[in-house]
């Protein structure tokens, strides 16, 4: 883990350790702590209690990326949910810029896919934070926004999951922790002032045009016992997906797993 070998944006800072439970629950510690500040990264070289959607586990071996990043917002929770699309962008765009014949995907709502496997995943969690805490906040009080992004760079867990992990050397990408997370943090650093400056329409459309599976047949997993089959028609202006059910009627969906029947596993940019 090598600090010297990243350049940050501008007033950007790592917070390292070799190994953590969590970034993200690190990263609330910093917000619990009054010790926050915008654009913080907590970067593990490992994680022993790593978590992902729904509080799933995540491996988190040596040789793959575990970071968490830390912004301010006083926006309402339905606009700060869009970060994990400006953070799905941000990450396809710079694993792009080191590997471009991984081609990475994006797939809803917040895992990046690469010729059939997963290689990230993204768990996105708000942080109320007392009232009057935070000089220059016009409102008086806001929330802080963790943005935890793991990367399978070296390995890849075998989770027996319906969409299969993929690490990105399995690809042929010789590429290091430190220049990716380098490139994430540039692309992040570029794609959230845009989302603060125009809105979250230059999001939407640049995460559709690397979205896994528009125009597909679908199935959105609502529970373990509520599932939605439907063909997958794109994003709504809020970021929800929009389902074409059997019957020709539309359904927005705001939280679920998509899977892609019978096509798990397999290139689906064919």
């Amino acid at each position: 883990m090598d600090a010297n070998a990243i350049s940050l944006p501008q007033g950007w800072a790592l917070d390292i350790h070799p190994r953590l439970s969590s970034t993200n629950a690190t990263a609330k510690d910093h917000v619990l702590a009054e010790t926050a500040r915008e654009g913080l990264i907590v970067w593990a070289g490992e994680q022993t209690g790593g978590r992902g959607r729904r509080g799933r586990v995540w491996h988190s071996p040596k040789g793959n990326l575990y970071h968490s990043y830390l912004f301010r917002s006083g926006a309402a929770p339905a606009v700060n949910a869009q970060l994990s699309f400006v953070g799905a962008v941000a990450l396809a765009e710079a694993i792009e810029s080191l590997c471009a014949f991984a081609d990475p995907r994006c797939k809803w709502p917040n895992d990046i896919v690469c010729h059939g496997g997963k290689v990230s995943g993204m768990l996105l969690e708000q942080v109320e934070t007392p009232k009057g805490w935070g000089k220059g906040d016009p409102k008086g009080e806001a929330a802080w926004l963790v943005l935890g992004i793991g990367v399978n760079i070296a390995t890849a867990p075998i989770t027996g999951a319906l969409f299969p992990a993929l690490a990105l050397a399995d690809l042929g990408c010789g590429i290091t922790v430190e220049s990716l997370l380098e490139a994430i943090a540039g692309s992040l650093n570029k794609w959230i002032g845009k989302w603060r400056t125009d809105g979250f329409a230059p999001i939407r459309d640049a995460w559709l045009g690397r979205a896994l599976g528009v125009g597909k047949p679908i199935v959105v997993r609502l529970s373990d016992t509520v599932t939605l089959p439907g063909v997958f028609e794109g994003l709504d202006g809020d970021g929800h997906l929009v389902l074409v059910e059997q019957g020709g009627g539309r359904r927005l969906i705001s939280a679920g797993d998509v899977f892609f029947p019978g096509l798990e596993g397999t290139d689906l940019l064919s």
